[in-house]
């Protein structure tokens, strides 16, 4: 079930993408260009979801678990270090130059765009690095045994 309901939650996910328009990188990278070509358009989805975020939470909080599991997962880390940092970098380096963050990347697929053709394996050779980085030698600490 709660596989289900994560497929579907995916999928109305997707089509918000796509009829919003978010799901096109040129949207974006037009958000970005403050200087020429600027359209506003992603401010007001940004802030669409923000406002539906803050009342869904303000919802679900007053459960005391969530309909489908035991226990709400919640991240245990909460600090701000190094490798969080470079990520988020990272990721606003990338969704500037391609216009794309993972979400419209996999909208847009299925029209097998050349930016999008380049964009998703990129995407997902940059996650395996960054969950395999610490057992590469590359990153180990020098005169460190693995």
């Amino acid at each position: 079930m709660r596989l289900a309901l994560g497929f579907l939650s995916g999928l109305v996910f997707g089509l918000g993408l796509v009829l919003s328009g978010m799901s096109n990188p040129a949207k974006v990278l037009n958000f970005l260009d403050l200087a020429g070509t600027w359209d506003p358009s992603l401010a007001f989805v940004m802030a669409g979801a923000t406002v539906t975020a803050f009342i869904g939470y303000r919802l679900v909080w007053r459960r005391g678990a969530p309909v489908v599991g035991s226990s709400f997962d919640l991240p245990r880390a909460t600090r701000v270090d190094r490798p969080l940092i470079a990520g988020a970098a990272l990721f606003g380096i990338g969704w500037g130059i391609g216009g794309f963050c993972p979400g419209p990347a996999w909208t847009a697929l299925p029209l097998l765009a050349p930016g999008t053709l380049v964009f998703v394996p990129a995407m997902l050779a940059g996650l395996w690095l960054g969950s395999n980085a610490a057992r590469l030698p590359a990153f180990q600490p020098k005169g460190a045994s693995r």
